[in-house]
């Protein structure tokens, strides 16, 4: 497939950070989902405590981070971001402690208020082509599907050779290290900075855009409750597979380093399926209802799965296909409605959103599947997808 115009050396400096960052953090979460449940060992619910404890950061800290990038650099932003993201990754394969695990995981988040909306709103400034924009930020997705392969390849076979906790600290050590290549290739030419004193102005001015357009609001509340559920599914799908008889041979990790390949395989197809759909102005209602009804089933099979096989199946369909657009689409959507000088602030609205529905509804499912089950919670999850749909498929 042929680009439509030749790629611009901004784009290029953004899709290939999008990649290396995909290849460090997913590489790192394989190994760290594996390493909370057999290192840690940690109870279903710890495990969406550590969520919730990450969710409560980004909700105090989103905001705030994304008035500063919108205000002071969207560039150094992302510089902070790395270097407080490397050391809670970091520091996670260093303690097993749940209280210490807590810490970590909320640096961690804090690290991702620095980054949310700044690499939208850095990308779309300094490119300047609005027609353009919607199928780079696909094209930069598809290509954190293929960073993420490789980070699974890498990681997982390094923690299968040394150890989980040795897999964990060096993707902390090379994320650290990233941060010198947004120092070095990001520049920052087409944005003014404002003065200190239009902080809270243009905080008001994001409240305000977001209140006014009723697009910005359906993707909010969508956001809120697919995350919710998500947030029960990403944090319990590894233990959930353990229960149904994962083999034990080879080691577990390498299952979940195919599983997790499989997953990117089909994302990045369907990426590349609707990435010139994406392009331009197109309407996004369609696709955006179409993938949050693929995470509905998929949820609905992963809770009814007998086996470890079929549960898999279930985890490509949302993770692979579902949840991987409403993300894309979601983040179009609203950088589309934003004005330039609260793109930065809207899309942390968009992270605020992911993370209060992390907070109290994927907490609650966490709550329930202490209580009934992990599969009982699925049922749950699927619950607030359904509602998600319902309210697109409802919208004028």
């Amino acid at each position: 497939m042929t680009n439509p115009s030749p790629i611009n050396p901004i784009e290029y400096t953004y899709v290939r950070w999008i990649f290396l960052r995909a290849v460090f953090h997913r590489g790192w979460w394989l190994v760290t989902s594996l390493y909370l449940v057999v290192d840690a060992n940690l109870s279903p619910l710890q495990l969406v405590m550590l969520g919730s404890a990450q969710g409560l950061t980004v909700i105090l800290f989103e905001v705030p981070t994304g008035v500063l990038a919108d205000t002071f650099s969207r560039k150094w932003s992302l510089v902070v971001s790395h270097v407080l993201m490397g050391t809670a990754m970091l520091s996670t394969g260093l303690v097993t402690s749940f209280p210490v695990l807590v810490l970590t995981q909320m640096l961690w988040g804090l690290s991702w208020t620095f980054a949310t909306g700044a690499d939208v709103a850095w990308v779309t400034d300094e490119l300047d082509e609005p027609d353009r924009i919607g199928l780079v930020l696909t094209r930069a997705a598809r290509w954190s599907q293929f960073g993420a392969a490789l980070g699974l390849i890498g990681f997982g076979l390094l923690a299968w050779q040394a150890a989980l906790w040795v897999a964990v600290v060096t993707a902390g050590a090379m994320m650290l290290l990233l941060g010198l290549y947004v120092v070095m290739q990001f520049p920052e030419h087409r944005f003014a900075p404002a003065p200190q004193t239009r902080l809270r102005d243009t905080l008001v001015l994001g409240f305000s855009a977001a209140k006014a357009n009723p697009s910005i609001g359906l993707v909010l509340i969508v956001t809120l409750l697919v995350n919710g559920a998500d947030e029960a599914f990403n944090r319990l799908f590894a233990k959930r597979l353990l229960e149904l008889g994962l083999p034990q041979a080879p080691d577990p990790i390498v299952w979940l380093t195919l599983l997790g390949l499989v997953t990117l395989a089909v994302g990045a197809i369907a990426l590349q399926v609707v990435e010139r759909r994406l392009a331009g102005q197109p309407p996004l209602r369609f696709l955006y209802a179409g993938a949050v009804a693929l995470g509905v089933l998929g949820l609905i099979l992963f809770g009814v799965a007998p086996n470890p096989l079929v549960a898999m199946a279930g985890v490509v369909v949302v993770h692979g296909i579902a949840w991987n657009l409403v993300r894309v689409i979601g983040v179009i959507w609203v950088n589309r409605q934003a004005q330039t000088g609260v793109r930065a602030t809207l899309q942390s609205f968009l992270s605020q959103a992911e993370n209060l529905g992390e907070i109290t509804l994927g907490l609650g499912l966490g709550v329930l599947a202490n209580a009934f089950g992990i599969s009982v919670a699925m049922f749950g999850a699927a619950a607030l997808a359904a509602l998600a749909l319902a309210l697109i498929v409802r919208r004028d």
